[in-house]
């Protein structure tokens, strides 16, 4: 028998104006994730740039990944609560007020405040997947949430090398001009071309909630992203993960309780979600493994075994793996649409896989990084294109931002538990061990890919005949 979602009426929308939307709800990714990563190639010029030490400068990377961290779970369900267009018209304004903060820092505590507004950004992205269930048609769903999700690529591809083209040749606060001046014509865009969509959950805010994974969050992310600088063992590394599960433990306890949680945990425990979640820790771990080794190999003396290539030319290796994102997008449309999210991912992953695998039997030059890297895009955009549109396939429409908002923060916390162990094994390797170190870091991305794979797998195969949800129309706000 049918079911009665696979009858509902088409959406109420010209297909000019869902393709003004799927490319405006990009823009707004792309903007994201090259606020994200914009930093990241100038890292270690922060302390001359900022007069401050390296331990201080770290915050400005840092807090970002953590308010980025905390706030992208709740701005699901705050979108899903109180309107997603809305909410991804607030999450565009902090970023036009984080990036013109930043602009106009001339010292490190006002660039940390700036950063931290941007993280609170980066909930626009699983807004933007979820608006794309609400305002799209089902035929063309996967191919649009696969074209958004590569725009995350796409910005980190031109983030990272025009960060070290304008440090080199203009004032570096020009970085977050340019980032003000993109998320300006984003917001406007939403306003425009976006519809309001009256798709709403009851209740009220949950507030108990909120703080309970705020502590939990920024204790274990705390401890991760800064446990190389305090040492692993060290007592702060320590206080902050006992602190973060025994919080997120009592947040659980809340949440199971409570009416109208944060995130509904008896939802995210079904296997196809609890599955997806946990192959997204894994790919985003095996993506960012790659992104921080790489540039440091290229850049690595050649007497020890690199390419002793400059910033530039090291970051614009990268590049073909956004481009492989966006030219994968129509592909992993189809294949989505023919098989299923589960398939396109366990595809996505086993490509990673492939890649890691030529960096341990093959020379890398920059020309074999280049083509690894394209490799892994390919993988990436597969594998980010299959995970919301398998998670917005399991959960209700009216819970479609809050459950793509937990999804993005676990592929967050895999990258950052990746930056976090590569960046341990680069640091403590000595120049008679460094190209070792390089092929141990290839081989956890290998095997987070074959993890990300195998979790894949398990992930429970919808029934014979049974429709995925369709898109809905729903009414204007």
């Amino acid at each position: 028998m049918q079911s009665p979602q696979a009858t509902q009426e088409p959406i109420p929308y010209s297909p000019v104006r869902q393709g003004v939307v799927i490319a405006t709800l990009g823009l707004g990714g792309l903007g994201a994730a090259f606020s994200q990563t914009v930093m990241v190639p100038i890292q270690g010029r922060l302390p001359d740039l900022l007069d401050a030490p390296a331990s201080q400068t770290a915050w400005v990377i840092t807090v970002t990944m953590l308010v980025a961290a905390i706030f992208t779970p709740v701005s699901g369900k705050l979108g899903d609560m109180f309107g997603k267009r809305r909410m991804a018209m607030v999450m565009m304004s902090f970023l036009i007020l984080g990036s013109l903060v930043s602009a106009t820092a001339s010292g490190l505590g006002q660039m940390i405040v700036g950063r931290g507004l941007q993280g609170l950004s980066m909930g626009v992205i699983p807004l933007g997947m979820s608006l794309l269930r609400d305002v799209v048609d089902r035929r063309w769903l996967g191919t649009s949430i696969a074209i958004v999700s590569a725009t995350l690529g796409v910005g980190a591809a031109i983030g990272l090398p025009l960060s070290a083209i304008v440090t080199e040749h203009l004032d570096w606060h020009m970085l977050f001009v340019f980032s003000a001046v993109l998320a300006a014509v984003n917001l406007a865009l939403i306003w425009l071309v976006v519809p309001a969509v009256n798709k709403r959950s009851a209740g009220r805010l949950d507030i108990p909630g909120i703080i309970g994974l705020t502590v939990g969050l920024v204790g274990i992310m705390l401890s991760i992203s800064r446990g190389n600088d305090w040492g692993w063992t060290s007592a702060p590394t320590l206080a902050g993960f006992g602190v973060g599960f025994v919080a997120l433990g009592i947040w659980a306890w809340h949440e199971l309780r409570t009416v109208n949680p944060v995130v509904d945990l008896r939802v995210s425990a079904r296997p196809a979600i609890l599955m997806t979640n946990l192959a997204s820790i894994a790919m985003g771990f095996a993506l960012f493994s790659s992104n921080v080794a790489f540039p440091q190999f290229l850049q690595l003396p050649e007497a020890v075994g690199g390419l002793g290539l400059a910033l530039l030319p090291a970051s614009l290796s990268l590049m073909p793996a956004g481009i492989a994102m966006l030219v994968m997008a129509p592909v992993a449309g189809r294949v989505e649409r023919r098989a299923g999210p589960r398939v396109l991912l366990i595809t996505g992953a086993l490509i990673i896989a492939l890649a890691y695998g030529l960096c341990l039997v093959t020379e890398l030059t920059f020309w074999i990084v280049t083509l690894i890297n394209m490799v892994i895009g390919i993988g990436i955009g597969l594998g980010y294109a299959a995970m919301p549109a398998q998670i917005m396939a399991s959960v209700p429409q009216t819970e479609t931002a809050a459950a793509n908002g937990l999804n993005a923060f676990m592929r967050s916390f895999g990258t950052t538990s990746a930056a976090a162990v590569v960046g341990a094994i680069l640091s403590s390797a000595t120049p008679m061990t460094v190209i070792s170190s390089f092929h141990t870091v290839f081989v956890l991305g290998f095997v987070a890919s074959l993890a990300c794979a195998a979790l894949a797998m398990a992930i429970p195969r919808r029934p014979r005949g049974e429709a995925e949800p369709l898109a809905e129309p729903v009414p204007a706000e």
